[in-house]
């Protein structure tokens, strides 16, 4: 493209408001990003973190009693409450996991 092309497009589209600036008024802000949206403390948050915040331990204290008491506590709280249901042979439930879930779920 020559110069004088080039030039002229940028003038045309600079003509237009939206494009020339996007926060023009009359137009819709961006959405916000999906990180803004998303729970502060999920199921895949590592237990560790849950049990360092006060609000998320509640959450977790309230469904399933003393999980920092437990003698594997150091070894698994690098672990998501997800990732350690399969090793707690039935003591962590689907159930509990969903309650826990909505708790976190709660949290800003």
């Amino acid at each position: 493209m020559k110069i004088a092309t080039i030039a002229a497009l940028a003038a045309s589209l600079a003509a237009v408001p939206a494009l020339a600036n996007p926060d023009h008024a009359g137009h819709a802000a961006p959405a916000a990003s999906p990180a803004a949206t998303q729970a502060r403390f999920t199921l895949d948050t590592p237990l560790g973190e849950l049990m360092a915040d006060p609000t998320a331990r509640a959450v977790v204290e309230g469904v399933i009693p003393g999980m920092d008491k437990h003698p594997s506590y150091e070894m698994a709280k690098g672990m998501s409450l997800k990732q350690i249901q399969p090793y707690a042979n039935g003591a962590i439930t689907d159930e509990q996991l969903a309650k826990i879930g909505t708790g976190l779920a709660a949290i800003k």
